[in-house]
């Protein structure tokens, strides 16, 4: 295994039922269950490069293109389980070489797009690779972040709490394949690139604190479960559309009953609320939801037939700058209509905010991490990154 280098890439995932709040710290075990969709990695993806070698001094790793501290519990807790797992394997005493971690990802990072999730299960993956470790990896990958044990797979993926007081329970599981639901799209509207005020750990910690919704919201995410399992199942997208707006309506609400409170929507966010419910009016029918992570970013779920539509209204109603209007849709590629007709516009009682919207990502329910070959490498021949700020 000496000199052995493997790269990886793992997909993100946007929560329908959100996570938020742990009954154990450490263990990085729920107060619920989630769910969510992993999304497709040619948009949005983490990539990793480990290399073991007997010439390492000391474990390091380098994040988008900067050192970091391998001293980082979480990173600490995923080397001490895929070591441990290696070694009950007995194929020598390569599990006490170090290794060399390089990471990065082709969205913001910390900025609400669950870039810790795409992250962490990109490192687990590619350690279990390396060091041929097999078995259950979403264990693992929920012990360097929770939510990124939902991108250990792809398609829509349910994160069960578990009962067990040592986690070996909680667990994700696939409920439905990546090609599933084919007309399925995502548009994620980037409010903001930059790290948020408040961390999700820190959020999350004074939200189980202090917050009396919590507990009401605890008594309800079981039904909301079920209900969206059956509704991915049935490709029933109104009933999908609805929870998910609920569920990130029902997480923020808890966020803002928080003391003090934390607040991850923005204006922008809000107006992209409103337009949303203003579209589905207009429609008569449920054909657009939002979902809000922990920051202002807007995940839109919606069918391939109304993505230009979309497109046209978030162009109109969060016009790009001069400056981003040649880059302002990215990721799979949109058609675009005509602009809005006077009679359409009527239904959106919302200003016009130019600029607002950074950028839009145009993508589909994806699968999960994957080996990548050699030449994918973020490490040189000598384990250091190609690339460094």
């Amino acid at each position: 295994m000496d000199g052995k280098c493997c790269t990886c890439r793992a997909p993100v995932n946007i929560a329908v039922i959100k996570y938020w709040g742990k009954r154990d710290e450490k263990l990085i075990l729920p107060v619920n269950s989630s769910l969510s969709a992993t999304l497709g990695m040619d948009e949005l993806h983490a990539k990793t490069s480990v290399a073991a070698s007997s010439q390492f001094k000391d474990d390091r790793i380098w994040l988008n293109g900067k050192e970091e501290s391998v001293s980082n519990p979480r990173i600490q807790n995923v080397l001490k389980e895929i070591r441990r797992r290696y070694a009950q394997k007995g194929d020598g005493d390569s599990a006490v070489m170090k290794v060399h971690i390089c990471s990065e990802n082709n969205f913001p990072t910390a900025a609400g797009l669950a870039s810790s999730a795409a992250g962490y299960a990109c490192m687990v993956y590619t350690l279990a690779r390396l060091y041929g470790v097999d078995g259950e990896l979403s264990e693992v990958a929920r012990q360097g972040s929770g939510s990124a044990c939902r991108s250990v797979y792809g398609g829509f993926v349910l994160w069960e709490k578990g009962q067990r007081s040592d986690g070996t329970d909680s667990l994700a599981k696939q409920i439905a394949p990546a090609d599933h639901w084919p007309a399925l799209r995502i548009l994620i509207l980037v409010v903001s690139d930059q790290k948020k005020q408040v961390g999700s750990t820190e959020g999350m910690q004074t939200t189980v604190a202090t917050s009396e919704l919590m507990q009401r919201r605890i008594e309800v995410v079981p039904q909301h479960t079920e209900q969206m399992i059956k509704a991915i199942k049935d490709r029933d997208f109104e009933t999908f559309a609805r929870i998910t707006m609920q569920e990130s309506n029902q997480f923020h609400a808890v966020c803002l009953d928080t003391y003090p409170p934390v607040f991850y929507l923005t204006d922008t966010s809000r107006l992209i609320i409103q337009m949303v419910h203003a579209y589905n009016t207009m429609c008569e029918k449920t054909r657009v939801a939002y979902t809000f992570d922990a920051g202002p970013n807007a995940c839109l779920y919606l069918m391939e037939e109304d993505v230009a539509r979309v497109v046209g209204l978030v162009n109109h109603f969060f016009p790009p700058g001069s400056d981003t209007s040649e880059n302002f849709v990215r990721g799979r590629p949109v058609t675009l209509l005509e602009q809005p007709s006077q009679e359409e516009l009527a239904h959106f009682q919302i200003p016009r905010s130019e600029s607002a919207i950074k950028y839009m990502i145009h993508t589909k329910v994806g699968s999960g991490p994957e080996e990548l070959n050699e030449e994918e490498s973020l490490l040189t021949s000598s384990g250091l990154p190609k690339n460094l700020l």
